[in-house]
Parts: C-alpha cells; sequence; structure tokens
C-alpha cells in the first residue's frame, strides 16, 4: 500500500515501527495559543514571517479552499501508539473552545470523501496545493482529522488548523496563522467601530512613543487623526485610555509610565484634534493584562501598546 508523506521537509520520515524520539527536536519550542498533546514530542518546526495559505472549506458539498496571508508557524509532533487520532482532536477541540476558538471545519476519513494526506502539506508550505482529479477515489487512507479554529486575539484574526493521522504511532501536524499584511495597516475609523462594537475595546496601532517615555512620536500622526475622526463622530460614547507596557524594568515604574502615556494620547486628542475632554478617562495597567508571552521581543513589542475601551 502506499503511504504518503504528507509534511513538506522532512529529509527522513518517520514509520510506522520507528522509534519515538525522546525529546523535542533542536531548536523548537512550544507553539503560541495552544499547548500541544499531553506526552507529545516536537519533531520538526518551521517558521515562515509572511506568506499565503490555503484554508480548507466545504462548498456545495465540495472541499473546496480559500487563502489568507500572514505569519506561520507549523509544527509536528509524535505520540505514542495507545492514542487515537480520535482522542487527540477531542483534546485539541476542547482546549480550541475553552479558549474562545470557533471550530469552524472538521473533517476525517469517514466525512472527507477525498484522501487529504494526499492533498496536505505536500509540497508547498502554505499548506495545500490544488487538487488532483484522482484524489475523489483514493486508493489509500490512514484514519485521521483535519480541523480548523478561529479567534480573534489582539485585534487580528487567528487560525489554528489541525492535521491528525495514524501512521503507525500518531502523527500531530499544528500550523498556527497570525493573518496580517506585508505592512501593518493602521487601525482605521471603520476598523474602530467595528472592533469596539464587537469587543468594546481595540489595541490602538500606529501610536508610537520615545523609549522608556511618554513622549509621543511624530509617526503617530496618521493613527490620531483616525482616532479623532471615530471619538468626534461618536460623541455621545465615554472611553477609556489604557496604557500598557511589557514586564521589562520596574512594576510600580511601569505602571507609572503607562498612565503617562495613555494621558499623552488623551492630551494630543483634546489639543490638536478637537475631541471632547470629558470623552476620555486615562489609566495604566503596567504589565497586568498582556496579550502575548514577554520571553521573546515579538512578544514584548505586542505587550507594548495602548487600547481604547468602552466605558
Amino acid at each position: 500500500m502506499k503511504k504518503s508523506f504528507f509534511i513538506l521537509g522532512m529529509v527522513v520520515m518517520m514509520s510506522p515501527m520507528g522509534i519515538l524520539a525522546q525529546q523535542d527536536a533542536e531548536g523548537t519550542s512550544d507553539i503560541p495559543y495552544i499547548s500541544r498533546f499531553k506526552g507529545s514530542l516536537i519533531l520538526w518546526q518551521q517558521v515562515k514571517n509572511f506568506d499565503r495559505y490555503y484554508i480548507l472549506t466545504v462548498k456545495d458539498n465540495k472541499i473546496d479552499k480559500y487563502q489568507v496571508e500572514g505569519k506561520i508557524l507549523r509544527t509536528q509532533y509524535g505520540t505514542t501508539e495507545e492514542h487515537s487520532v480520535f482522542e487527540i482532536f477531542k483534546s485539541y477541540e476542547q482546549a480550541l473552545k475553552a479558549a474562545g476558538y470557533e471550530i469552524l471545519l472538521t473533517l476525517d476519513e469517514k466525512n472527507c470523501g477525498v484522501n487529504l494526506q494526499e492533498l496536505l502539506y505536500n509540497g508547498e508550505f502554505s499548506g495545500l496545493n490544488a487538487l488532483p482529479r484522482e484524489a475523489t477515489k483514493p486508493d489509500y487512507q490512514n484514519e485521521f482529522t483535519y480541523f480548523v479554529a478561529k479567534n480573534d486575539i489582539d485585534d487580528r484574526d487567528v487560525y489554528i488548523v489541525g492535521f491528525i493521522v495514524a501512521w503507525g504511532k500518531p502523527l500531530i501536524t499544528i500550523d498556527v496563522i497570525e493573518v496580517q499584511s506585508m505592512q501593518e495597516d493602521l487601525v482605521t475609523t471603520k476598523l474602530l467601530g467595528e472592533r469596539i462594537g464587537k469587543k468594546g475595546h481595540i489595541a490602538l496601532k500606529g501610536i508610537y512613543f520615545e523609549t522608556g517615555k511618554a513622549v509621543l512620536s511624530k509617526r503617530s500622526v496618521a493613527a490620531l487623526k483616525n482616532i479623532s475622526t471615530y471619538l468626534n463622530s461618536h460623541r455621545d460614547k465615554k472611553f477609556f485610555i489604557v496604557g500598557h507596557t511589557d514586564n521589562t524594568g520596574d512594576f510600580e515604574l511601569n505602571m507609572a509610565l503607562s498612565k503617562e502615556r495613555a494621558r499623552a494620547v488623551i492630551k494630543e486628542l483634546v489639543s490638536n484634534y478637537g475631541v471632547d475632554p470629558g470623552q476620555l478617562k486615562a489609566y495604566g495597567v503596567a504589565n497586568l493584562s498582556p496579550v502575548s508571552t514577554n520571553l521573546t521581543e515579538e512578544g514584548r513589542a505586542r505587550n507594548r501598546r495602548v487600547e481604547i475601551v468602552e466605558q
């Protein structure tokens, strides 16, 4: 029987009777947003700072796909054979739902109708090649589950796509896609309204300060204009401007800095953009409400932010 190699870049693939690694592959680390299946080990990992990614969907009772773009992290895990594909999938499903993700799609060998092992992870990092005609009648099919989950995290869409296959010992491939443009756009007036209406708050991208100070950079002008346009068209509403820092340095100093930065934003909006001062109040929470890990520079950068919160 034919067995497909479904992960890009693996020089040597584990055979069904292969020995499971005793530790994570060198240079790999746990992925953000979702923990690994208990007892599994990382076999392989790759990151793309920006690429396209094709996600499966079902349209007119047929498998279709759509494209998203952003940062992509692919991680493959191995675990021991006493764990079933269904057990592993249910573990991820429960964890994702508990974390606020929406499960968009679930496929398995019983409801799929095509051999996903021949279609997924087999030639492009983007995750899915065009569906070949012969795939509608596969000659070989292992037990598998494919799932797609989506959440709104830090005001951007995050997809988690999983493919779990029984190939001797179960293999688990998890893709994390952080949707973004090549250069992150400013928070537009329209987006402000949409996100505040949906979540009650939004991080104000495009707001920059001098390092370690509450002094706004000139690069903040475009974002401040968009924010003021929204506020001036919603004068009946009141908002908190909330400063956040990472966990670097003294906590009390960070608490003071985060509030001073919130005050600086309000002062600029009132003084130069005609915003009613009665609409806004400033608060600072230092590093008490992170949106990412403080263990990496990327995570710390995401945690250093100013948010607008509806009162």
